[in-house]
């Protein structure tokens, strides 16, 4: 017994719950969620690659973008794959271990792409600012140290909750009402004193995610105004065309982060919960290289050439 007096049994599995129990609902949700997986690892693969063969797209914006979908195709395999066995099969189970690697590699690679993005922000701000100087502030060795800050940065933040988590307790139910391994279901079910994980957690989340939505902010800033300095209006839509793609990831990705971790307890909602995890599990991986495919002159300009080279 623990010291609260309930029975503990030592855990080996978990059962996740997923999002309905509807036999109906749950092929058409694996029809849809399959059809969301395939196009996110083709476009993140395909821009990859793209990047990759083309010399045009040789610079640290791009190198900065593989990086971001290599994260998105990583972040969205770490959950995807497990939640679309479970709509077609009656074992839901994912082993303890197999809960903690989800919950480690969700999170690391979800605080990677935090740190990456507001990267990508200070990079549009020191193209824009000063375009003279951009070639030596953003050197190749910069850029790789960058990146490699945001994965140290991610996997570490992920290593300290991962730890923290699975120390824990967990008694009475195995029962996860969710698809996954997130953070709030697990410590529901611990019988182990949480206080000091939710501080942690809190502490952690909310350090990341301000500090990266600052530096954002901050670079838009200094953008807006370089911008409003350029005298014609065709050089100040010119401008902004090329940190339209990334502006248009940031809101989206941090306004669903900023929605679902920095809220008071008293308002969680689980099932509210879930619906809002699919989106920035499984929906914003998809929708980063599509928005950089669309809205950017130059990936366009190097699919085109290569459908035309193809076809011809």
């Amino acid at each position: 017994k623990d010291s609260q007096g309930k029975n503990q049994t030592e855990v080996k599995e978990f059962i996740l719950l997923g999002l309905t129990d509807n036999p109906d609902l749950q092929g058409v949700l694996f029809v849809l969620f399959l059809s969301i997986y395939l196009t996110t690892m083709v476009g993140n693969l395909g821009m990859i690659i793209l990047i990759k063969i083309d010399p045009c797209l040789h610079n640290p914006m791009y190198f900065f973008l593989s990086s971001l979908s290599f994260v998105d195709a990583s972040y969205s395999s770490s959950v995807t794959p497990k939640m679309l066995v479970n709509l077609v099969s009656k074992n839901k189970a994912i082993s303890f271990n197999g809960c903690a690697a989800q919950f480690f590699f969700f999170g690391s690679f979800l605080g990677t792409e935090c740190f990456l993005l507001a990267i990508m922000a200070y990079d549009r701000y020191a193209a824009i600012w000063n375009p003279l100087l951009y070639p030596v502030i953003m050197s190749g060795r910069i850029c790789f140290l960058l990146i490699a800050t945001s994965f140290l940065a991610g996997f570490g933040n992920a290593a300290i909750h991962t730890g923290m988590t699975f120390r824990l307790s967990f008694c009475d139910s195995n029962r996860i009402n969710h698809f996954y391994c997130d953070t709030p279901p697990l410590l529901k079910l611990s019988c182990s004193d949480t206080h000091i994980n939710g501080i942690v957690i809190m502490a952690f989340s909310s350090f990341d995610i301000i500090s990266c939505v600052m530096i954002v902010l901050i670079s838009y800033l200094c953008i807006l105004i370089a911008i409003l300095k350029i005298p014609s209006k065709e050089g100040r839509y010119k401008t902004f065309s090329t940190c339209a793609s990334h502006l248009m990831a940031v809101t989206i990705f941090f306004g669903t982060i900023l929605f679902m971790y920095l809220r008071p307890t008293s308002s969680y909602s689980m099932e509210q919960d879930k619906i809002v995890s699919v989106f920035y599990t499984v929906v914003i991986p998809m929708l980063n290289p599509l928005i950089y495919s669309l809205k950017n002159k130059d990936v366009k300009g190097v699919i085109k050439k290569i459908l035309q080279k193809h076809i011809l």
